[in-house]
């Protein structure tokens, strides 16, 4: 790696995407999502959700490495926000449609997991957005 490609590594936004990607990855095996009488149902119990869980975590290190194309680091940050709100989408929709979920259901820090990953995402996007103006802005000097 040339100096240039680690300093662009060490900005903000690849902190978040790699925050995002630990989130996604990591942790979504460790939390449960909810318990239901004494059964805790994990991501990796569900292949829907793993495979979910997996694809953001994969979109997040994609993007961390793609620094040389800031636009194509921005759509897969969207990529990832989209398909996170489809992940939010499948848990209520999960937890609407279990018989007694709503009652005897703990929800777990599990079912915030796409909320925390949609934050820094955006945060991500935003610092990417900033990078993209600075940059235009000194092209425009020159």
């Amino acid at each position: 790696m040339t100096s240039l490609e680690i300093i662009m590594l060490q900005r903000i936004q690849t902190l978040y995407l790699l925050l995002s990607a630990v989130t996604t990855g990591v942790v979504s095996f460790l939390v449960p999502l909810w318990t239901i009488s004494d059964n805790s149902l994990y991501a990796k119990d569900e292949n829907v959700y793993l495979y979910v869980f997996l694809a953001s975590a994969l979109l997040s290190i994609i993007a961390v490495f793609s620094f040389k194309s800031r636009q194509n680091q921005f759509v897969f940050g969207r990529l990832n926000i989209i398909l996170n709100l489809i992940l939010l989408g499948l848990f209520v929709y999960r937890l609407l449609n279990l018989p007694g979920a709503l009652e005897n259901a703990e929800k777990g820090i599990g079912l915030f997991l796409p909320v925390i990953s949609i934050v820094l995402l955006v945060l991500a996007n935003k610092a990417i957005k900033k990078d993209e103006a600075l940059v235009k802005s000194v092209d425009r000097l020159r």
